[in-house]
């Protein structure tokens, strides 16, 4: 249990009862802390009026607004937060309170943060925002940077003008949190949640390295049902982990109340921030470079929500599997950043997308369900990206197939480049490394084709995540993997009909394909040529 002492303003007591898998955490507040919060349309709309250009971002703030005055007159859901350390309380004469921003990077609708306020309100202490940059993060290029930087860019005003300091730190995060903390006599430590082994072991690094009694926190803010409440195994399936996600819903699916200005100065000021010399100091490929579709930062991916509430909502449902139709959210950039919330998405498609009940029940499913699946499935399974983290009976039926003929087979090298005997596995191919994205439903073809066309199941593996991660701008995140896994591995899937190869791990082709879609369309978009062996 997580718990504020009410004899003084800088004792912060932390008492534990945590499962192996899960924190519980209950903050027993001052007398004097909290309040409880407490015919289908056509097109959809907003109140007040059809929807207006920048209408959600002011709409958003007045809902936090109406929601509370700040997070201490809010029913934060305590489930949210568990403790990593065995510090139990903010020693007095601290000097502030940190959240260590990495996953979830955004400044409203964010769990972290309010937490983080939260405390520091609670015990009159400073608030400081500290995110650690690393110079190189798995096969990241500078798309990825540049999409994450710009977007921290702008979490950095934000934070000034709400008087509250942004650090950008540099190096690995057990040496600069814990350096941070030392130097400026911080009384506690705030983190986001990643399911993801790297992420997961700078945790485990600073909780280390921290302080002794210095308390570390962690809540799941990219999750609408924090993962650890959900369920404390690996489910199978998406009918296994759904009710058990749904059933949760009432409690967790809230509004957030904003983060307000502190009231609390720091002593000190964070140092300025070169974000054009900072960008130079990376260590990445820079020949993939940046798209210019996507516009990075919370503002950006609201206005894309904006949009598609307004223009493709309607008609997500029906075309969301067609690649030559512009019906999908096309949220997932902003989504793995943490520049914008999930949980904010979903609010604002509910309200606004009433006329379109099967649109808005997809989407929920999409974003909810499936994508919290995901997550379990990282968190759960350590080989969540090679062959030991499928089921037995998929690793069986790829290991009986593995000395099959492949009538094709590509290098790597060949893959990237989309020099393929198949136009649409070329054009999806392009797609990619043009715009930092593919169709939905080309992912899983793609992936198909990858393992039908590469030497074993394991280079196939290798080379889906490689590319996925070298180019989309979602890459390196649980649904990628995921995703990789139930096209290759047969993760979340069921065993079909035998066949060469693919043993019975679910099969797409070409013409499957074009029973679907107007598959000569996307191929004239793209430009994808055949390519003779």
């Amino acid at each position: 249990m997580l718990v504020v002492s009410s004899l003084s303003r800088f004792s912060l007591i932390l008492s534990q009862t945590i499962s192996p898998r899960n924190g519980i955490f209950r903050i027993m507040k001052k007398a004097s802390s909290s309040k409880a919060d407490g015919p289908a349309e056509k097109k959809p709309k907003v109140e007040g009026g059809p929807i207006k250009v920048d209408d959600f971002v002011e709409k958003f703030k007045t809902i936090r607004k109406e929601t509370a005055k700040s997070i201490l007159d809010f029913d934060f859901k305590k489930k949210r937060v568990r403790i990593l350390s065995d510090a139990k309380e903010v020693e007095e004469n601290k000097k502030g309170v940190i959240y260590w921003m990495s996953r979830d990077a955004r400044v409203q609708d964010n769990w972290a943060f309010l937490f983080a306020q939260k405390l520091a309100l609670k015990n009159e202490l400073p608030l400081h925002v500290c995110f650690s940059l690393v110079p190189k993060f798995l096969d990241a290029t500078i798309r990825h940077y540049k999409f994450m930087l710009k977007g921290l860019e702008e979490v950095a005003k934000e934070c000034e003008s709400l008087n509250i300091n942004f650090h950008m730190l540099t190096g690995m995060a057990k040496d600069t949190i814990p350096k941070f903390v030392k130097t400026h006599n911080i009384g506690a430590v705030v983190c986001d949640f990643s399911p993801l082994r790297v992420p997961m072991k700078w945790v485990e690094d600073v909780r280390k390295s921290l302080p002794a009694e210095v308390p570390l926190c962690q809540v799941d803010a990219h999750n609408i049902v924090p993962l650890w409440v959900t369920s404390e195994k690996q489910e199978y399936a998406a009918r296994t982990i759904r009710n058990k996600v749904n059933n949760n819903l009432n409690t967790y699916l809230t509004q957030f109340p904003p983060v307000i200005k502190h009231p609390h100065k720091a002593s000190f000021k964070a140092d300025s921030i070169d974000w054009v010399k900072l960008l130079d100091t990376i260590e990445v490929d820079r020949t993939v470079d940046e798209v210019d579709w996507a516009v990075p930062g919370y503002t950006g991916g609201i206005g894309v929500l904006q949009s598609f509430v307004e223009k493709r909502l309607r008609k997500f449902n029906a075309k969301r599997n067609d690649p030559t139709d512009d019906a999908l959210s096309n949220l997932s950039p902003w989504f793995h950043f943490g520049q914008i919330s999930v949980q904010r998405c979903v609010l604002a498609v509910k309200k606004y997308g009433k006329g379109y009940s099967e649109g808005v029940a997809a989407f929920c499913e999409e974003s909810i369900v499936r994508r919290e699946l995901s997550d379990n499935f990282c968190y759960y399974n350590k080989n969540y990206d090679n062959l030991k983290g499928a089921y037995d009976w998929a690793q069986k039926t790829l290991d009986d197939h593995r000395k099959d003929k492949r009538t094709y087979v590509y290098s790597r090298d060949q893959l990237e480049q989309a020099r393929t005997h198949d136009d649409l596995w070329n054009s999806a191919q392009i797609q990619m490394v043009k715009e930092g994205k593919m169709h939905g439903f080309l992912r899983m073809y793609w992936a198909k084709k990858i393992l039908e066309w590469t030497k074993t199941p394991e280079e196939a593996l290798e080379t889906a995540i490689y590319l996925n991660d070298r180019y989309q701008l979602d890459g390196r995140d649980p649904n990628g993997y995921v995703g990789c896994m139930w096209s290759i591995a047969g993760i979340h899937d069921q065993g079909w009909r035998e066949r060469e190869v693919f043993g019975k791990i679910r099969y797409m082709n070409y013409e499957g394909c074009k029973r679907k879609f107007d598959v000569a369309a996307f191929v004239a978009r793209y430009g994808g040529k055949v390519y003779k062996k």
